[in-house]
C-alpha cells in the first residue's frame, strides 16, 4: 500500500471514529435531556469538538437523531436475531427475543434505549422517519408473534403492541436491584402464554 493510500485510510478511520463519537454523545444527551432541549452545540461540547466541525458529519440535528435511531435499531436487532438463531419452539423464540431486547436496552448503550423515547412532539416529517425505523424493528416481533400457536380470534397486532409496550415502558421505571432485565422480559412473555394462573 502506498503512503498516500495509507494516509487516506487513516483519515477515513479517524472520520468514522469522530462520527461515532458524535452519535454516542447525541444519544446520551437525547436520553438525558430530550431531543428539543439538546442543541448541536451541546452535542459538540459533549463530544469534545468544535460545533462547526459537526457539520462535516451531520448536516442537521434531525440527521443526527436519525443516525442514532438507526444505530439503536441495528444493535437491538442484531441482539434479537442472534438470540433466536437455531431455536425452533415459537414461545422459546419469543422469550429469547424479549430477553435480548431487555438486555440490550439496559446493557449500557444509549442508542437502543433511545428507541423508547417519546417522539410525539417532534416535527411530523422527522417523527414519520423515526417511526419508520422503529417499525422496521417491531416487524421482528410481529414475525415472531405470527408463528405462535394462538386462537384465531387473537389480534396479533395488539399482542405485539402490548408486549413491546411493556418491554419499552420499563425504561421509565426499571431500577437495578430487583428482577433483572432478562427476568422481566421472560416474565412478560410468560404472562402472554400462561396468563397469571
Amino acid at each position: 500500500m502506498t503512503e498516500n493510500a495509507t494516509s487516506r485510510e487513516e483519515s477515513l478511520h479517524r472520520s468514522d471514529n469522530r462520527r461515532q463519537e458524535l452519535m454516542a454523545a447525541a444519544a446520551h444527551l437525547f436520553n438525558q435531556r430530550g431531543y428539543d432541549a439538546t442543541s448541536m452545540r451541546d452535542i459538540a461540547r459533549e463530544a469534545g469538538m468544535l460545533a462547526g466541525s459537526m457539520y462535516y458529519h451531520f448536516s442537521s440535528k434531525d440527521d443526527l437523531i436519525v443516525a442514532t435511531y438507526e444505530e439503536g435499531k441495528r444493535l437491538i436487532s442484531t441482539a434479537v436475531i442472534e438470540a433466536i438463531e437455531g431455536v425452533d419452539d415459537p414461545w422459546e423464540r419469543l422469550t429469547r427475543a424479549a430477553v435480548a431486547h431487555m438486555n440490550t436496552l439496559f446493557g449500557g448503550n444509549n442508542f437502543s434505549i433511545l428507541l423508547c423515547a417519546d417522539i410525539s412532539r417532534t416535527a411530523p416529517t422527522l417523527r414519520s422517519r423515526l417511526i419508520e425505523i422503529r417499525d422496521s424493528y417491531d416487524k421482528l416481533f410481529m414475525d415472531l408473534i405470527e408463528d405462535l400457536p394462538l386462537a384465531e380470534d387473537v389480534d396479533k397486532g395488539l399482542l405485539r403492541l402490548s408486549l413491546l409496550g411493556s418491554l419499552n415502558w420499563s425504561s421509565s421505571w426499571y431500577r437495578p436491584g430487583g428482577q433483572t432485565p432478562a427476568q422481566i422480559g421472560a416474565f412478560f412473555v410468560r404472562i402472554m402464554k400462561d396468563g397469571l394462573s
